[in-house]
């Protein structure tokens, strides 16, 4: 099962928001042909509506993969637009957050091939991870297909099981927002040392996209890259001092952000 299946049996997109826009980018420009997509949105973007693709228009039946990436809150007027394919071969892929394989199955029905997929926002340049984890009936060359399509927007890991999704949701789902953060934290750190806002946020950014890029290159584990750069006594280890405190440092913080996030998740997919 590859991109030819999907190609020949047709791609059904339900939604095409930032996200559903980014996949669809990546899958257009690995040569998926346009034809091949449906995309049900009620308000289609000026690029997507020169893209080639169907724009609410008629689904083709039983098309190969339905992909659903509408906001949680407008799932239940969604879902009933592709209900007739459930229990069928398609499968439905969903990158909604929040919503269980459960709820898709209640929705579709219980023999449909489900698998639920946690991205997160770099997908938007290509440099996403999103983790992905299936029901019962997804077999493993559906598994294989999915993360083929994922992979377009970035990383894919695969879960042991669905109850992983709520940690995931706390440090990657979650986790672009806190370095978000903590640029803007540093960016201001340096404007109090006398540095221009634009300068100290030029340094902030490009520091912390470096250190990413080197942290997946490099073969050391970040421990050790940041011992490399640690000279004794010296300023980096000043700095390091204050942010490794056991105690009031950044990681009790960040060990307390993760679990809040994970802990909200966990009472989203509870009904609190």
């Amino acid at each position: 099962m590859d991109m030819d299946f999907v190609a020949t049996r047709g791609l059904v997109l339900l939604g095409c928001g930032k996200m559903g826009s980014a996949m669809l980018q990546g899958w257009l420009s690995d040569g998926l042909p346009p034809e091949s997509v449906w995309v049900i949105d009620p308000n289609p973007s000026e690029w997507l509506q020169g893209t080639g693709v169907h724009i609410n228009a008629d689904l083709p039946d039983a098309p190969g993969i339905v992909l659903i990436a509408v906001k949680p809150q407008m799932m239940g007027e969604a879902l009933p637009a592709i209900a007739a394919n459930g229990s069928g071969e398609t499968l439905f892929l969903s990158v909604a957050a929040g919503t269980p394989i459960s709820a898709f199955e209640a929705a579709l029905g219980a023999e449909s091939a489900i698998i639920r997929a946690m991205p997160n926002t770099p997908a938007a340049v290509g440099r996403g991870i999103t983790a992905i984890v299936g029901n019962a009936h997804a077999g493993a060359a559906q598994m294989d297909l999915a993360e083929t399509l994922l992979r377009a927007v970035g990383q894919v890991v695969r879960l042991d099981d669905e109850g992983q999704m709520d940690a995931v949701t706390g440090v990657s789902g979650s986790g672009p927002a806190y370095v978000f953060h903590m640029i803007d934290c540093l960016a201001k750190a340096g404007e109090a040392q006398g540095l221009s806002p634009s300068l100290a946020m030029q340094l902030a950014k490009a520091t912390v996209a470096g250190a990413g890029a080197l942290a997946e290159a490099a073969d050391e584990n970040p421990a050790q890259l940041r011992v490399n750069v640690t000279s004794p006594n010296g300023t980096t280890q000043a700095g390091l001092e204050v942010l490794m405190d056991e105690a009031t440092g950044l990681p009790p913080l960040i060990n307390k952000t993760v679990a809040a996030a994970a802990d909200r998740s966990r009472e989203l997919r509870n009904g609190g």
